[in-house]
């Protein structure tokens, strides 16, 4: 019989699903077990991880291909062990929704001291603890007011593209309230036009362009959450102006363009320097964004769109949302007007990696990151690791509709390789749905590039991306410890070190069939010949499921500028001495 009401479970499962959510993430606790036996009539994929950490990693790397994600886990325990992840979401804007089964309102106004608490009585706590990393909270405490609470927090949280916690008490899993608000859908609240700002920054930005002499354009990794991409493209391609990416930007533009240059590293500042006008989208300006902030251009010649203000030079024009006025910029944009110029720079596809006999160790010099670029294909997502990995990805030739994500400013690592599991599963949800992602699930593939140091504080995860049946490639740098760290300190340290692994029995260990259409194959790479033989096995270009392989290099084997770093260590040991 039909009915105007639902269960407040159904209600917040349902409104996920509507706003992109297909697959959710987390682990069951005593607090959550009702509240989860309504995750599959709701029509989504219960994803159960090796622990609450993982899971909201693997929320955020589907929220940064999806759009949205989220995660479920217990009072206390399990809401604190995702803390560190919900927090990285937070500072590189992935839009995850914690959602905390809590205990029962009688519990927690009586202040009994149950377990999971700190035995005071105190709960609230927990809900403080959070405040510092949500853009928004909803404590569920009335069945009248939960609905309008959830759309409240899940707006908020496609608003700002941050992470939110809604907190549900187990007695107010399966009570009823109406379901008339979800024949409305969620939507980002559009913006009131401003004509007076919207002009004077008009006027403003139209009369540095059309003055330019020398103008280039930077896009960094924010026009992904300010929605802008589209924008931004047309604004490259259009203008012809040299480009290039921040670390955290590249892959959001088409690396192909003839006036695309690769990531602003402190070898281009010279010519940055020179430029009259630096347009950048989306800046985001972090130490190890930015190479030790050695890669921001001059103030009084940058003009930054942000998400929803305009910088010029020191003057900050507010209340214009990106993705409304940059159409409009667009739309004035006289092309006549602009200037061409010879930018007299060399192109990333022109240059070739060293030559190297095949016999020769693979090394970070001898061009182990370019080489890598000719095995990547359209609609690949690449994911690299905090270490190494992150500043070698660099130097990828990326081809077009593929999506690269290296650390940035959070920098925790073991992140990767549960967001690998995060973003696959988001690209199988959305193969068939999108143009972006028009390819066959069986060519959908992620490819991660982990340390070893790194890939020892989530391994576990292998476990669950093989349960799925993921299309993941793993690169693992063995380097034999932390090389990220023996470049800034420490170089000889013990501290440094790690347990060796055998690395290549992980899959069989965590589950990977032996054969069959899934079954895990491994490779094991020392030499250049070693890694063409991986890269061009059959069953690494055919094969489903994972396929790993082991690269060793040597400890102190770096890529720019973790070597400079290394040499400066080295020359303050021997002035100490």
């Amino acid at each position: 019989m039909e009915t105007n009401t639902t269960t407040l479970a159904e209600y917040l499962f349902k409104r996920l699903h509507q706003i992109g959510v297909d697959s959710i993430f987390g682990l069951p606790g005593d607090y959550n077990l009702q509240l989860l036996d309504y995750v599959a009539p709701s029509r989504l994929h219960w994803i159960g991880n090796c622990n609450e950490l993982n899971a909201g990693y693997a929320a955020d790397g589907y929220a940064r291909i999806k759009g949205i994600g989220a995660l479920v886990t217990t009072f206390g325990v399990g809401e604190l062990s995702a803390v560190n992840a919900i927090a990285g979401a937070y500072a590189e804007r992935a839009p995850v929704v914690h959602i905390v089964g809590t205990p029962v309102r009688q519990s927690q106004e009586s202040r009994a001291r149950i377990h999971h608490t700190f035995n005071d009585g105190e709960y609230e706590r927990f809900d403080r603890m959070q405040e510092h990393i949500t853009v928004a909270q909803a404590i569920l405490t009335d069945h009248r007011s939960a609905p309008s609470e959830i759309d409240r927090v899940l707006q908020q949280c496609l608003l700002h593209s941050r992470p939110v916690r809604i907190a549900i008490p187990l007695d107010m899993v399966d009570l009823r309230v109406p379901k008339a608000a979800l024949e409305t859908r969620i939507t980002i609240p559009l913006p009131v036009r401003q004509p007076k700002i919207e002009d004077r920054a008009l006027t403003a930005i139209l009369e540095r362009i059309y003055s330019a002499k020398r103008p280039m354009i930077l896009v960094d990794g924010e026009i992904r959450s300010a929605r802008i991409m589209d924008e931004v493209d047309h604004i490259v391609k259009s203008t012809e102006w040299p480009t290039f990416t921040s670390g955290f930007g590249k892959s959001l533009i088409d690396e192909t363009l003839p006036n695309v240059y690769g990531v602003f590293s402190p070898q281009h500042k010279e010519f940055v320097d020179s430029c009259d006008l630096v347009l950048c989208f989306g800046p985001h300006y972090s130490n190890t964004n930015t190479f030790l902030f050695q890669a921001i251009p001059k103030p009084e010649v940058a003009i930054s769109i942000n998400a929803y203000s305009v910088q010029i030079g020191n003057e900050i024009i507010r209340d214009l949302a990106a993705n409304y006025f940059l159409p409009s910029l667009i739309g004035h944009l006289e092309m006549e007007k602009l200037a061409r110029y010879d930018p007299k720079l060399v192109h990333p596809s022109s240059v070739t990696p060293p030559e190297v006999q095949s016999t020769d160790l693979v090394t970070q010099a001898g061009g182990f990151w370019h080489r890598l670029s000719s095995f990547f294909q359209e609609g690949d997502i690449i994911l690299a690791e905090t270490g190494t990995a992150a500043y070698g990805a660099n130097e990828f030739r990326l081809p077009p509709k593929t999506r690269l994500f290296k650390a940035v400013t959070w920098l925790s690592i073991g992140y990767m390789l549960p967001a690998t599991l995060g973003a696959s599963l988001a690209q199988r949800d959305l193969v068939g749905r999108s143009e972006y992602y028009n390819l066959l699930e069986g060519e959908a593939r992620s490819i991660l590039f982990i340390g070893d140091g790194s890939f020892q504080l989530t391994a576990q995860e292998l476990a669950t991306i093989i349960h799925r049946k993921l299309n993941v490639i793993i690169f693992l740098i063995n380097n034999d410890g932390y090389t990220i760290e023996r470049c800034i300190h420490g170089r000889k340290a013990a501290y440094n070190d790690i347990t060796p692994w055998r690395y290549l029995k992980g899959p069989e260990f965590f589950g990977a069939p032996t054969e069959g259409d899934y079954a895990a194959h491994t490779w094991e790479v020392r030499t250049w010949a070693d890694l063409e033989s991986a890269l061009t096995d059959e069953r690494m270009l055919k094969g489903k499921g994972v396929r790993m392989v082991e690269v060793f290099m040597e400890r102190l084997d770096a890529p720019p500028p973790l070597d400079k770093v290394l040499d400066m260590q080295i020359e303050r040991e021997k002035a100490s001495h």
